[in-house]
């Protein structure tokens, strides 16, 4: 398990899911990335920075959105 920073580009809440940049990469964006459910939608505002959890470092799909800050 890998904890990375983010910063958070769209959000979709229909699905609840977000596209977020990998702190460090300029090319890197994930789509789909599933987003903690505690956090209230109001907060999932494009160009916070926000806190990744990777369950499987050789799997950039495999990961979930779990705090945005600023």
């Amino acid at each position: 398990m890998n904890l990375r920073q983010g910063i958070l580009k769209s959000f979709d809440a229909g699905s609840y899911t977000a596209t977020v940049q990998v702190a460090g990469s300029l090319a890197v964006w994930l789509a789909g990335v599933p987003v903690n459910r505690g956090i209230p939608q109001a907060e999932m505002v494009a160009g916070r920075r926000c806190a990744l959890v990777f369950f499987d470092d050789a799997n950039p799909g495999d990961a979930v959105l779990v705090a945005v800050y600023t």
